[in-house]
């Protein structure tokens, strides 16, 4: 059973950064497509960004863009998501999943494998 475990959330200030991680418990995440998501209090889950199982494709929500960057280091068995500019509307719990599929996908349906999540808070 592939486990995930993300940390780096906090408490910033708005324009502030946060770099979340996502480390996985296979020997290798190299041949899962992974993602981030994230769910603010009351709201749906909402897509942040997604990444092929090399790095070399790499999807953003409109929300994100130019602000959140997402990779991964596969020797380390880590995924990423540099988080700059912060809003406090990005404010919610963040979750990291991985996918048995090709490709990486936008969509949390399309996700496998799921981590507990980690608290964001950007204030105002």
């Amino acid at each position: 059973q592939v486990q995930l475990v993300e940390s780096g959330g906090g408490l910033v200030q708005a324009g502030g950064s946060l770099r979340l991680a996502c480390a996985v418990s296979e020997r290798t995440i190299s041949p899962y497509p992974m993602a981030w998501f994230r769910q603010a209090l009351g709201k749906e889950r909402e897509s942040v960004a997604a990444l092929s199982w090399n790095g070399g494709t790499t999807l953003y929500a409109d929300s994100v863009k130019g602000r959140f960057t997402i990779s991964r280091d596969n020797a380390k068995n880590t995924m990423y998501l540099q988080m700059n500019s912060l809003k406090p509307e990005d404010t919610a719990v963040y979750y990291c999943a991985a996918r048995r599929g090709l490709g990486a996908k936008l969509r949390g349906e399309e996700y496998d494998y799921w981590g507990q999540g980690t608290q964001v808070t950007v204030s105002s």
